[in-house]
């Protein structure tokens, strides 16, 4: 077992605990001691230098910001104020002094976000702080409607200056387009335009929030996808299996087409549909096995799939492309193995995955809902996430073999792009011997099956009983007696041949009578108990009865042959009659006893 804790011990949920409340409160103590140093009004910008990336769908601006103590006090932060025209299209806010992340807080009313730096700045004294932001449906597509061959030309609204509660001694800004065709572009002289670039500034002594609206018209034919809504379904199996589904509603949000769509036009001109979407590549973790892609309508094979050493890409193409207000939904599935994202200590475990995965290069996910569902009996379930996010009520889902339902956590976010493919982690506690519930489940179910289908064939649950079925099965019984009888009854045959060679040899008479004797007791002992099995069938079944009597009767004309064979030898033996007469009476009844016993198994079989 992997320890997800550097002590080997695994802290309980109310340490945990502990330590979060202990951390806000040492967060709101920070915050009170310098709240004076965030509005301080000597912070001084001795520089500010933007780049606005408008080659995508998306708007990313890097701000390095070279910031001075000019007050008395040490800094430990300052104010990112984000301009009020963009703040609800903003989909991140990063920091960082050499590639060190720093600690942003959340917006006040002004828009304004406070980051925190790594240590105190003593006054006089500067550093340089790299701010990230990336805002997302900020770029219009003007006009908003193309047709199929048209080029697709897109629009951006923004200020010239860096929005900053701050005075800022310099400034600059750089704007990077996708194409060098700029239809136009508002000038705020110096302003330079090279090629892909638009340079403004540098401008100098800019007062605090300074704003000047600049326009920038431009050519882009990216395609402007916009992943609509987003469920993600994450299921933890401590069988070694943890399967990802996520259904994904895309959408272009680029100029509509207007007119009908050629699909003759869209494969003879490469010029058509410049600005549609064909296919897109998607990256699974390296893990990722079964993978499989769908609709509504079923699999779609128009994908592709290559494994590369750390990640699996994914080529989709959808059934058709993607124009100016057209949308799909799909499937895409997979599974991975549980040791590389869940580790455990004892009965405590920790779920590490990625809130949402790569979709698609620039991506921006409006809505996504992310459900992960624990095994059947997990408890004492928290979350920690990386970035603020909405925590929904928890729910119940059933599979095979649950009792119970599973715990299933909710999480959802909107406004989300790539820097927001971050790990979230998952604590719980689960008792292993639960693991053995399913196999038992299966046994149990198995064992009452057979008991039950025992019960219905042995039982008899009609309301009354069938007569006719009730006197074949009666016949049934009375015909085995019959059938058993009759076989002792048979042996008996060959005994009274035996006999009487044995009285020809030894001529002992009295050997002879006893032998007689005890076979026709016998015999007559075996009749009997077939005329009385035959008396029990006359009432159930009287044909039966009258093959029964009629094999009584071929009984009756054996007996009278084997004491006719009796009579001969002893007539023989007191020399009555000549061995000659004797030869040949006795071969003519052992011709009649071929005969009824032929008879008898006809009517046996017939039986």
């Amino acid at each position: 077992a992997t320890l997800w804790c550097t002590s080997g011990v695994c802290p309980s949920l109310k340490m945990v605990a502990f330590y979060l409340v202990l951390a806000v409160a040492l967060r709101l103590l920070q915050m009170g001691e310098c709240k004076d140093v965030v509005d301080n009004s000597d912070i001084v910008l001795l520089r500010m230098s933007r780049e606005i990336d408008l080659t995508s769908q998306l708007v990313k601006c890097q701000v390095a910001v070279t910031l001075q103590n000019a007050g008395n006090k040490p800094l430990t932060s300052f104010l990112y104020t984000v301009d009020a025209n963009l703040a609800k299209d903003l989909s991140f806010l990063g920091a960082e002094v050499e590639e060190l992340a720093l600690e942003v807080g959340g917006a006040s009313d002004a828009g304004s976000y406070e980051i925190r730096l790594p240590t105190p700045l003593d006054s006089g004294k500067s550093t340089k702080v790299n701010v990230v932001t990336v805002f997302s449906h900020t770029i219009a597509p003007f006009p908003k409607e193309i047709s199929q061959n048209d080029n697709q030309l897109v629009q951006f609204n923004g200020n010239a200056y860096v929005f900053s509660p701050y005075v800022c001694k310099s400034q600059s800004t750089t704007v990077l387009l996708p194409s060098s065709t700029i239809e136009s572009f508002t000038r705020v002289p110096p302003v330079n335009s090279v090629d892909k670039e638009i340079a403004y500034g540098p401008y100098t002594d800019v007062a605090p929030h300074s704003y000047t609206r600049i326009s920038i018209h431009y050519l882009s034919n990216q395609p402007f996808i916009a992943v609509v809504g987003l469920q993600r379904l994450i299921e933890i199996s401590h069988w070694g299996n943890i399967a990802v589904e996520e259904n994904i509603h895309i959408r272009h949000e680029g100029a509509l087409l207007k007119g009908s769509f050629s699909r003759f036009d869209y494969q003879r001109n490469p010029n058509s549909g410049l600005s549609s979407l064909k296919s897109y590549k998607t990256l699974l973790p390296a893990a990722a096995r079964d993978v499989y892609y769908r609709d509504e309508i079923g699999n779609i094979s128009t994908s592709h799939l290559l494994e590369e050493e750390e990640f699996v890409e994914v080529e989709l193409r959808p059934r058709f492309p993607l124009f100016g207000g057209w949308q799909t939904c799909y499937c895409l599935g997979y599974n991975v193995p549980s040791y590389e994202y869940l580790w455990h200590a004892g009965n405590q475990y920790m779920l590490k995955m990625r809130f949402v995965d790569h979709i698609l290069d620039n991506q921006v996910i409006d809505s996504a809902v992310v459900k992960v569902i624990l095994p059947e009996g997990a408890k004492n379930v928290s979350v920690m996430l990386p970035f603020a996010a909405r925590e929904h009520v928890r729910e119940v889902h059933y599979t095979y073999l649950d009792t119970v339902g599973r715990p299933v956590v909710v999480i959802s976010k909107e406004n989300l792009v790539e820097q927001h493919i971050q790990d979230f982690e998952i604590y719980y506690e689960f008792q292993s011997i639960l693991l053995l519930q399913e196999p038992l489940l299966v046994v149990v179910a198995l064992y009452l099956f057979f008991v039950l289908v025992i019960i219905m064939v042995r039982l008899d649950f009609s309301i009354r009983k069938d007569e006719a079925v009730l006197a074949k099965q009666q016949a049934l019984v009375f015909s085995e007696e019959v059938l058993a009888a009759h076989d002792q009854r048979s042996l008996l045959i060959p005994r009274y041949s035996s006999a009487i060679a044995a009285y020809k040899q030894s001529k002992d008479v009295r050997t002879f009578k006893s032998s007689r004797k005890s076979l026709d007791d016998k015999f007559a002992e075996l009749t009997n108990v077939i005329g009385k099995a035959q008396k029990k069938l006359h009432s159930v079944d009287p044909d039966a009865s009258a093959k029964v009597s009629e094999l009584q009767r071929k009984a009756m004309e054996v007996k009278a042959v084997l004491e006719e064979n009796c009579q001969l030898a002893e007539r023989l033996l007191m020399e009555r009659i000549t061995r000659n007469e004797y030869l040949e009476k006795e071969k003519a009844n052992q011709s009649k006893l071929v005969r009824l016993q032929s008879e008898m198994d006809i009517v046996l079989k017939s039986l």
